[in-house]
């Protein structure tokens, strides 16, 4: 982007501080920051951290790189040539500080376009994985997909710093070499999800016919829809990128000599980056509004009730000084008189007398009345009056005893039900087992790219005997 104007930078450094603002207040609405611990939780082991710190760091490095560009094209300002007319001042007529700030700043972006491979190097061979898992004895720490993102994510982290570091001899060479292999790389994590989101759909389905719960099946389409905008703006990052590396390591170069196509491309380019990073953003930390909504219900509840308990503790020591003073009055008058809290109110005798002749008169009225038998109307039973027997209880019907049966070489033992709930616990039992046998534990345990994958193979390691060799 040499060729670009100082409003195309200016546009990269506006969205990429807003991509900041948003990190910082969905990372504080998720978890108060706890994530960025270095042990968070009991599953805080060497993947979850990589996958975390990988994220975070970038987008930090593509702010320094869009704001630190832009200041320096607005204070460079714009230069007339002969024959070219008012055009950005080139890279060699900057300044000498400004020179010096190209490598830096070219290598921060190419760091931080790294970091982003290895972050979409890994949700690409993840879902690959889930995809193709049909059995739950597979892990992914030890499948082939889980040693292609090694493989690849250190091959990002390192080849592309690289190109950046061996051009830096020619501030245009550089920066095109660097938009060349980061589109490059980036295009071809781009196309490799195509698969994955056609396969998605028809994974959906089969996941609903075998009986799996909807919570999975909602938040396996929530990521689906997520993915698949991302996957579109993904497009409209590198593409626009590509063309420009493309044609700027070119003797001759047609799209970067005219500012608009440079700067349409580089408007482009920077809504794709930041819009494609806040969707990694959401689908990494996902949110639950109503577990925040809960925990925040709950945490109120607390506080009241710790005033409560506060305002009690305060009555209680008041009272207490209260039967205090009266000991001490009682004391000084030559008799030492002790309250009793528990005291009973002495009252007049005349009200229990009064109470006893209600009563008596009541227990005559009762007698008084006709003794009436219990009659049947229909299912109901007419209680009768004082005197008449108690009523009589219509016995449930007994539930149906199933025999045992003989399944092959299993013997299927009977059991007390009713009709009813044998037709309607049948089909439910049938689809669990179906699911049980069929669905990777991973679907059920899915709630991001981090822990999600890191929970569900401790627990089949546990449940194996096995213990976690390095990740955590």
């Amino acid at each position: 982007m040499s060729h670009t104007s100082p409003a195309s930078y200016l546009v990269w450094a506006l969205l990429s501080c807003m991509l900041g603002v948003f990190l910082v207040y969905h990372l504080y609405s998720f978890d108060r920051f706890k994530c960025l611990k270095w042990n968070n939780g009991p599953y805080s082991g060497a993947f979850k951290r990589i996958m975390t710190y990988s994220y975070l760091f970038s987008i930090p490095l593509i702010i320094t790189y869009s704001v630190g560009f832009s200041a320096i094209k607005y204070r460079e300002g714009y230069v007339s040539i002969l024959l070219v007319g008012v055009t950005p001042k080139p890279y060699p007529l900057w300044s000498s500080a400004s020179r010096a700030c190209i490598f830096p700043l070219t290598l921060c972006f190419s760091l931080a376009w790294s970091l982003e491979m290895v972050t979409h190097l890994e949700e690409l061979c993840f879902w690959l994985f889930v995809v193709n898992a049909k059995t739950n004895q597979q892990d992914w720490f030890h499948s082939h997909y889980f040693k292609m993102w090694i493989v690849g994510s250190v091959s990002a982290v390192i080849y592309m710093p690289l190109v950046t570091i061996f051009t830096r001899e020619s501030p245009y060479k550089s920066e095109a070499c660097t938009f060349l292999a980061g589109s490059l790389g980036s295009l071809s994590l781009t196309v490799g999800f195509m698969p994955v989101l056609w396969a998605f759909p028809s994974m959906l389905n089969n996941l609903r016919a075998e009986g799996v719960d909807s919570g999975t099946i909602v938040r396996l389409t929530k990521f689906h829809e997520l993915n698949t905008v991302r996957v579109i703006f993904r497009y409209l990052f590198t593409v626009p990128l590509l063309i420009l590396g493309a044609d700027g390591i070119r003797p001759h170069q047609h799209i970067n000599d005219s500012n608009f196509w440079t700067d349409l491309f580089t408007f482009v380019a920077a809504l794709g980056c930041t819009i494609s990073s806040g969707i990694t953003l959401i689908i990494f930390f996902p949110r639950s509004v109503e577990n925040e909504i809960a925990t925040r219900d709950a945490a109120k509840r607390r506080k009241q009730l710790r005033k409560i308990g506060a305002q009690f503790a305060v009555s209680m020591s008041s009272s207490r000084e209260a039967i205090t003073s009266t000991k001490m009055q009682g004391t000084l008058h030559g008799q030492e008189y002790e309250l009793d809290p528990r005291a009973i109110d002495l009252t007049s005798r005349s009200d229990d007398f009064e109470h006893d002749a209600t009563g008596i008169s009541q227990i005559q009225q009762q007698q008084s009345q006709p003794i009436r038998p219990n009659r049947k109307h229909g299912s109901v039973v007419e209680l009768g009056g004082i005197g008449a027997p108690p009523p009589r209880y219509e016995t449930p019907k007994t539930p149906s005893i199933q025999p045992n049966r003989r399944r092959d070489e299993d013997v299927e033992l009977g059991s007390f039900s009713s009709p009813r709930s044998h037709r309607k616990s049948l089909p439910e039992t049938v689809l669990s087992g179906a699911s049980r046998n069929t669905v990777n534990p991973l679907i059920h345990a899915y709630t991001s790219p981090i822990n999600m994958v890191y929970t569900a193979s401790a627990k089949s390691r546990r449940t194996s005997g096995h213990s976690l060799p390095s990740e955590p």
